[in-house]
């Protein structure tokens, strides 16, 4: 049984603290929407999929046991409390995404006259508690696409369709998401297939959500995992004969340049020289069509403390500068594949597949 990282019943919702594991698990309730924009922006629940579920749930429960007298009141007071959100931290798409869905149903109903207030409320209260389980769906689907296609490929260039070995990055799993994962949803299902012989995973400075929270993942689930320093990668791929790179996704930009855990890129560029191929998995809430490459994606800066300490100690030399963007962008040119919940796509096929599937 994978780990569950949201626990929600209407009216409460609490969140596991990332920033305890793995020495303590501990849930942390969530009572409305400053509790959700702290538990966020403080990282203490992170991973794109997951910032916008419990961005939107912290919402419903705040407004679960609270009387609105008209449409108008509770509209405005789901508009700006869903933007407020997103302002947690921009990089990741998803919360926007959430929140924009949910600020045009607001809007909907607000307009319909055959809806009354407490209608209006109870269908904003499921549209939101939906997404739990949506997403459980998806990553089931994101899991299948990807192990499919990365057998398929080994098979076609002629090689033994498997036990394989995987290299990822970030966290990925039941703690980023809803439960499953995306990049490591990928690798549980190869596990369950009786596919996988290996997974290595980056440790991911500076947070090490790899070693902290992906290790912890698969010491859980019992797979067969090796942890590696991120400087390491080139020579891993070198010497371990590592049949694909799979990691997540904060946003996905119309070209399929890829927002990630910063470090992404970089092994996206060793993976080339090593004719690893390299895939995104992720949502279509991550894809951003209104984003047309890379380059428009804003990048979140985080405090120079994430580097220049381990806990309460200090590893860095004082008064060094420091750079830490949360995440790098990985170009399209580099990426074999990008695994949604509705197929594997090419990143040249993205915009124009995305849209067959949303009609647009």
């Amino acid at each position: 049984m994978s780990l569950q990282s949201i626990k929600y019943t209407r009216g409460s919702l609490a969140i596991l603290d990332q920033l305890l594991l793995p020495v303590q698990s501990k849930y942390v309730s969530v009572q409305g929407v400053e509790d959700g924009w702290k538990v966020i922006n403080k990282m203490q629940v992170r991973g794109a999929p997951a910032i916008a579920i419990v961005g939107c749930l912290s919402l419903a429960v705040e407004i679960h046991p609270e009387e609105f007298g008209t449409k108008k009141q509770l509209r405005q007071e789901i508009e700006g409390k869903l933007n407020y959100l997103v302002s947690a931290r921009p990089t990741a798409v998803n919360m926007k995404i959430a929140a924009d869905e949910l600020i045009a149903l607001a809007n909907e109903l607000s307009k319909d006259d055959s809806v009354s207030v407490a209608d209006m409320k109870q269908r904003f209260l499921n549209a939101t508690e939906a997404m739990l389980q949506k997403d459980i769906a998806d990553n089931r689907a994101i899991g299948a696409n990807g192990a499919t296609a990365i057998l398929q490929r080994v098979s076609a260039e002629g090689g033994n369709a498997g036990p394989v070995r995987m290299l990822t990055h970030c966290n990925t799993g039941s703690l980023a998401t809803a439960g499953y994962g995306t990049a490591l949803g990928v690798v549980r299902q190869l596990h369950e297939l009786g596919k996988l012989e290996h997974v290595y995973c980056t440790e991911t400075r500076p947070y090490n959500q790899g070693a902290r929270l992906t290790a912890y993942e698969l010491v859980h689930d019992k797979l067969p995992a090796t942890l590696v320093l991120d400087s390491m990668v080139a020579a891993l791929l070198r010497a371990k004969n590592v049949a694909a790179v799979v990691v997540g996704a904060d946003r996905v930009a119309a070209n399929g340049d890829t927002a990630n855990k910063i470090g992404t890129y970089q092994i996206a560029v060793v993976a080339r020289h090593h004719a690893v191929p390299f895939y995104v998995a992720a949502p279509l809430t991550s894809i951003d069509l209104q984003i047309p490459s890379g380059d428009h994606i804003i990048i979140e800066e985080r405090p120079d403390r994430e580097m220049t300490h381990v806990g309460e100690h200090r590893i860095a030399a004082p008064g060094i500068n420091c750079w830490n963007p949360a995440f790098d962008v990985t170009p399209a040119a580099l990426i074999t594949g990008i695994i949604t919940e509705r197929g594997v796509f090419k990143p040249s096929e993205l915009k124009a597949e995305i849209r067959k599937l949303l009609d647009l």
